[in-house]
């Protein structure tokens, strides 16, 4: 069977944040000028907000610019921040409480709202929807269409296909989305940004990219604890035990309902560390325990994070498309928040877009004009000012680094003259296991910590079994190899959700095993496998978690 092909303006991968505000955007000039636009949007998702998962603190700005009258319109913004609380956990029991006058002003959340961004973008995407954009979710942009250096669309992966390459019954071959202009809004180390990158050489003078993992859970809990609004962070213990960084966040939502996740930082040197098992024990420090005990969990899921800033920020242009948002990393690790900042570079991208268009451009140049409306953007400055907190944590640690981040941030509002770079993978700072001791992690008590089986569970999680894996080792011999002896083979516990496992052979070999369906897409190990050998591309269909309320 051959492929179809449909034709658009303007083809946008992935219904995140910043691809819905650059469809919102362009559809509303396009409406304002009374021009026909033709915008599709395509999501690997079941649904818009499936595969979302986000803290998340969302700072309005963005949102009042692309929908003024967001109340009237009911967007799910109902839970104002009303005060933030930040510790520092010395150890399992201790803890100093942050005053407030010394608090990074980057961390205060003053005019701020709790929210679910699955639920937030399922608003954007009703929006979008009514102002004329067609959004196809269950679908996968699995390659690209490039044709004379210049990107003309993509391909939606066949569906169909047995694991053992075979056409099944009911087999569909993908479709061909062709565009004048096709932007990629995929999130954090998408699959087609990350191949665009390397294809167009866009890190040409940028950092290497630097990224954390965000595990998070959902809560029922004691109404009597409940304190809507409340924001808590921490940092230090668990994993400055292990000599890795990164933080806690506990936010109480309405309804009684709490979210508490961990953010590890990728750039961790010890390969017996397991970022599932430090949130585990996390949660049982009395900081964050006084807030769950009694109550229940009721969804988990991971998550990467782009967290390289400013100094990492690819060229976002090529012909025939552009990077937005955490494709290309515009995350504000300074803030613990990419959201605000991931629509306005989609609102600029559509701004731009829609000017190229309203003149009559017929597509496959490179849109250069969208690099300098980006420098121009209140988002540009806001990375340049936050362009030293994450290189200052890795060059100096928590105490020194939090040192020279309060004075560049609250004395020099960002603009000390001085920049900080951390020019080292971060898949290229784990170390031998030989110069670690194995941990040993407390067996979870099935109250406040849990094993990854259950905690899979209750992310909805399902892959159609009978499929190529989407797991691809570039060289199958390489985990056993040089993997296993060298690093203990660190997939089996960087992997937040048990997809990676070392099994014995009758043969008294050893083996990597890929539990593939168990996969949440958090695209840690595409990242965090130290000889770069996984390469994480979309399952077939609308397979993945089905996140509700995350």
């Amino acid at each position: 069977m051959e492929r179809e092909s449909m034709e658009f303006d303007v083809v946008i991968i992935g219904a995140g944040p910043s691809g819905l505000s650059t469809a919102c955007r362009l559809m509303q000039l396009a409406n304002e000028k009374e021009q026909t636009l033709s915008v599709c949007l395509v999501e690997k998702g079941s649904e818009v907000g499936a595969h979302i998962l986000s803290g998340a603190v969302l700072e309005p700005r963005a949102l009042n610019e692309l929908f003024p009258d967001w109340q009237a319109k009911g967007a799910p913004l109902t839970t104002p921040v009303s005060d933030d609380e930040v510790y520092f956990l010395r150890d399992a029991e201790k803890s100093v409480k942050t005053p407030h006058a010394v608090i990074p002003s980057t961390m205060t959340n003053h005019g701020n709202y709790i929210i679910s961004l699955g639920n937030l973008t399922r608003w954007l995407a009703t929006q979008a929807e009514e102002l004329g954009v067609e959004i196809f979710p269950g679908f996968a942009a699995q390659e690209l269409i490039i044709e004379d250096g210049v990107v003309k669309g993509i391909i939606t992966g066949d569906m169909g296909i047995a694991a053992d390459g075979t056409e099944k019954d009911g087999y569909m071959p993908g479709m061909e989305l062709r565009a004048k202009y096709t932007v990629f809004a995929e999130g954090c180390r998408g699959h087609l940004g990350k191949r665009l990158i390397k294809q167009f050489a866009l890190d040409r003078d940028a950092t290497p990219q630097h990224y954390g993992i965000g595990i998070k859970e959902l809560w029922d809990i004691d109404p009597a604890k409940s304190r809507p609004g409340l924001v808590v962070h921490t940092a230090g213990w668990p994993l400055e035990e292990n000599g890795a960084a990164g933080g806690s966040f506990l936010y109480h939502l309405e309804n009684n309902q709490v979210v508490v996740g961990l953010i590890t930082d990728l750039s961790y040197s010890n390969p017996y560390l397991s970022p599932f098992d430090e949130f585990q024990r996390c949660k049982h420090h009395p900081i964050l325990s006084k807030h769950l005990e009694g109550g229940k969990r009721v969804a988990y899921g991971a998550r990467a994070i782009t967290k390289g800033g400013f100094n990492s920020l690819p060229k976002m242009t090529f012909p025939g498309g552009l990077l937005v948002g955490c494709d290309a990393g515009t995350l504000n690790f300074a803030k613990i928040k990419g959201v605000h900042t991931a629509m306005k570079s989609g609102m600029v991208a559509a701004e731009t877009l829609f000017t190229a268009l309203a003149q009559g451009d017929e597509g496959s140049r490179e849109l250069t004009e969208y690099t300098e409306n980006f420098k121009a953007s209140w988002v540009y400055d806001e990375l340049y000012r936050a362009r030293n907190f994450g290189p200052a944590l890795h060059k100096f640690g928590t105490y020194l680094g939090g040192a020279f981040n309060f004075i560049d941030q609250n004395i020099f509002n960002g603009k000390i003259p001085l920049t900080l770079k951390d020019e080292t993978e971060d898949y290229a700072q784990l170390k031998p296991a030989a110069e670690f001791t194995p941990i040993s992690y407390p067996k979870p008590d099935g109250k406040l910590s849990f094993d990854k089986l259950s905690s899979v569970f209750l992310s909805n999680t399902n892959h159609e079994e009978d499929q190529p894996c989407h797991l691809r080792l570039k060289d199958p011999a390489i985990p056993i190899s040089i993997n296993l002896p060298r690093f203990a083979e660190p997939a089996q516990r960087y992997c937040p959700a048990g997809v990676y496992e070392v099994v014995e052979q009758d043969d008294g070999g050893k083996r990597l095993q890929i539990n593939a369906q168990n996969c949440v897409h958090c695209k840690t190990c595409d990242i965090k496998d130290p000889s770069q050998n996984i390469d994480w591309v979309p399952p077939e269909g609308s397979g993945g978690p089905n996140y509700p309320n995350m």
